[in-house]
């Protein structure tokens, strides 16, 4: 039997072969034109990509801010999706969140005892104090912000202290603080020339990989680096949700595109 959130994450990408990640980032002005744009709407939607993808689909990841941007109704839908999920597929929380130790502590009983999630993104901005509360439990999933994939990325990340750049400090942190095996990074696609120098230093650590698909990412590179010492699943939001045709059919193809690329590539 396996209880770490690590060992979780590797066994459920073997059982549905893929490290597809899919953001439920579900926005109103993005769904298709007949559709309901209110909540009741957005849930359906939602549960609708779900029932169409779950069966090749091992991690789901709600961002908070298409929740949250509609108050304790918004979250009650995230609640619920996470129930429907039912632990077909990992879900990461899409949080960010980071804080003293004390307000990190209610945040981890927020997205975990709360809402039920498997997996949190945590920034590490804070320090070691900020992200331990988070990975108590070997059963809960923790991934530390390293390299993003954003443009502002280059703001702070790659400033130099002491020879080594910030993510660089970022990663090791998270290497000593994988002591219950449920440590990951998020490392942005659109980085890389970076991917095989952090696999080298991140020591087997599980990868959640933004920037494929509207971003630009490479995927190949992605799948290649983030797999070779642990686990490194790639998100796919706008990508799959989104696509022209705005047909259920038209996701499930996208979500079935992406799965084959993955599967030739590993």
């Amino acid at each position: 039997m396996t209880h770490s959130f690590n060992q979780r994450l590797r066994q459920i990408c073997l059982e549905k072969n893929s490290r597809l990640c899919i953001g439920l980032d579900i926005d109103p002005e993005k769904m298709p034109e007949n559709s309901d744009k209110t909540l009741n709407g957005m849930e359906s939607f939602a549960k609708t990509v779900i029932d169409a993808t779950i069966d090749i689909c091992p991690v789901y990841k709600p961002n908070l801010a298409f929740f949250e941007r509609f108050g304790s109704n918004g979250l009650a839908v995230l609640e619920r999706l996470v129930k429907y999920i039912d632990n077909r597929s990992i879900v990461i929380a899409d949080a960010k969140r980071g804080d003293i130790g004390n307000t990190a502590r209610q945040y981890a009983k927020a997205f975990f005892d709360g809402m039920g999630c498997d997996a949190v993104t945590v920034a590490p901005y804070m320090g070691r104090d900020s992200i331990e509360p988070f990975c108590e439990n070997e059963h809960n999933g923790v991934f530390v912000l390293g390299l993003t994939s954003n443009k502002g990325a280059h703001d702070f990340q790659y400033k130099q202290s002491n020879g080594s750049t910030l993510y660089e400090d970022v990663v090791k942190l998270v290497v000593e603080l994988n002591e219950n095996d449920n440590m990951g990074l998020v490392v942005g696609a659109t980085k890389p020339e970076q991917m095989q120098e952090i696999r080298e230093k991140s020591n087997g650590l599980s990868w959640l990989i933004p920037g494929i698909g509207a971003q630009g990412g490479d995927l190949n590179t992605s799948i290649t680096a983030g797999n070779m010492n642990g686990i490194g699943i790639v998100n796919v939001s706008r990508g799959i949700l989104y696509p022209k045709a705005g047909t259920i059919e038209s996701i499930r193809k996208s979500a079935e595109d992406y799965t084959k690329q993955i599967q030739e590539i590993l």
